[in-house]
């Protein structure tokens, strides 16, 4: 196995100390995973499945504790062998541990619990927070970019519901963050995640993460587009010849083709190339052409595009008094964030064009211009058990019988109150689309008609994975 793959050695190095920490005779650990608040306020949970069948479902192996005994000790840290042996010995591996989480895709208030996890084995309390690490950031990131691309739906779709075609939303905000990230895995899970909202992209290894760890057979989809280089390799003088190429290629009846047209002079492009020279090539074609600027302010750029693509084009006028444009359309991915898009279409409203005339290509701002602050992502302890041995006030009196006592575990810094975390074995409760989470089931509202249910499912158990979604079910959720 690779030393990536390694549980054993995937943590934070001080988490390797920490089995000598807690209390004498702690027996068990509960902790849970929330964001504490941040730039959204609402989170759309998804990604833990993929981390439970990539890191979760092996077992350790003699080889592993061998090589992290080996590691962990040359770096400095104490290595808790023989805890790591008993999971090998006694658990054939398998990591005695049980997590629950919100269905994925779920969309949930922040300040909630979207996971918990605690040891199933008294002898692996200290397994519990030496997971945080690896568990937290499996769920941070896709969550959060999840979290993004389904806060930019519900603008996209505001705009489409008051200006055009509602219906065309699954194909406004294509994926353009593959090369932008840090990794392929980021690529994968932060594309996948995309997807959870969008059937648009370019990220390949969004589609093969989702059908990898999803069941999804093909989740996104694509069409044939121009880059610079395939343009400007043509050479200045024959731009036209380029685009001309693009149209004979790739435009057929009801087919979509994108041309980035700003490698020289993207209004002259647009006017007197696509509007003028190319223009009945494209109405003959039956093919619908998507132009591409891809510098400048992407809102001047854009409103006198379209006003340009109008004169040369022609449009028709919606249902809703908007304009739509005749045989193209634009596509923007330079710049793109929430607060582009939100410019564009206002802008695109205004002057009484729908939204049905542009879509979007975020890249680095949607897959890597995020972390864990962003949503203000933190997994804490909130209960531990303690064995009582009947010698302390709070024993059961009489019997003299050892017991686990649960305790209530809080972090309440005096400077931050925003930083203080949950105390108890909490959970998530929901009642007619209301969230809370607590330790017991809250009152419920007789008078509303409304009774609370927990929402935590388990989802991994002992080495097993107990409960699986698919790709659908995580996109029927979020779209509840």
């Amino acid at each position: 196995m690779k030393l990536s793959h390694n549980i054993c050695l995937n943590t934070d190095s001080y988490k390797c100390s920490m089995f000598l920490q807690y209390p004498a005779g702690t027996t068990g650990v509960y902790s849970y995973i929330e964001s504490r608040g941040g730039r959204y306020d609402r989170t759309v949970f998804f990604g833990l499945q993929a981390f439970i069948k990539e890191y979760l479902l092996k077992p350790i192996t003699q080889a592993d504790i061998d090589i992290a005994d080996e590691i962990l000790t040359a770096h400095g840290e104490p290595f808790n062998r023989a805890g790591w042996q008993y999971i090998l010995d006694k658990h054939a591996g398998y990591l005695p541990v049980v997590i629950r989480a919100v269905p994925e895709g779920t969309v949930v208030p922040v300040k909630n619990v979207l996971a918990t996890i605690e040891n199933t084995d008294p002898n692996c309390f200290w397994l519990t927070t030496y997971l945080e690490t690896a568990l937290l950031r499996a769920i941070w990131y896709p969550t959060t970019v999840a979290t993004q691309s389904w806060h930019i739906k519900q603008v996209i779709k505001d705009f489409l519901e008051k200006t055009g075609d509602p219906t065309l939303i699954d194909f406004k905000l294509h994926d353009f963050g593959a090369r932008g990230v840090s990794s392929l895995e980021s690529a994968g899970i932060g594309g996948a995640a995309h997807l959870v909202n969008f059937m648009g992209t370019d990220t390949i290894s969004g589609i093969l993460y989702a059908r990898e760890y999803y069941n999804a057979s093909i989740a996104g989809f694509s069409i044939p587009a121009a880059e610079h280089s395939t343009i400007t390799s043509w050479g200045r003088d024959n731009e036209v010849k380029a685009y001309e190429n693009m149209v004979r290629q790739f435009g057929k009846p009801g087919s979509i083709l994108a041309v980035v047209s700003d490698s020289y002079d993207i209004f002259n492009a647009v006017r007197n190339l696509w509007g003028s020279e190319l223009r009945q090539m494209v109405i003959d074609s039956g093919a619908t052409v998507v132009i591409r600027p891809d510098s400048g302010d992407p809102v001047v750029v854009n409103r006198q595009l379209v006003e340009i693509l109008g004169e040369n084009f022609g449009y028709t006028v919606n249902s809703k008094g908007f304009k739509v444009l005749n045989n193209v359309r634009l596509i923007q991915g330079d710049g793109v964030n929430e607060l582009t898009i939100r410019s564009i279409l206002g802008a695109f409203m205004a002057l009484g064009w729908s939204a049905d005339n542009i879509a979007f290509g975020m890249g680095g701002a949607l897959l890597q211009q995020i972390d864990r602050d962003t949503q203000k992502f933190a997994m804490k302890c909130s209960s531990v058990g303690i064995l009582n041995d009947d010698s302390g006030t709070a024993a059961r009196p009489g019997d003299g019988i050892p017991y686990v006592e649960w305790h209530d575990v809080q972090k309440a810094p005096i400077t931050d109150p925003g930083k203080k975390s949950k105390a108890g074995r909490v959970e998530l409760w929901e009642s007619g689309g209301e969230y809370q989470s607590a330790v017991n089931r809250p009152v419920e509202w007789t008078d509303r008609g409304f009774t609370w249910s927990s929402v935590l499912e388990e989802v991994f158990c002992d080495g097993k994975l107990v409960k699986e979604y698919t790709f659908d079910q995580v996109r029927e959720n979020a779209n509840k």
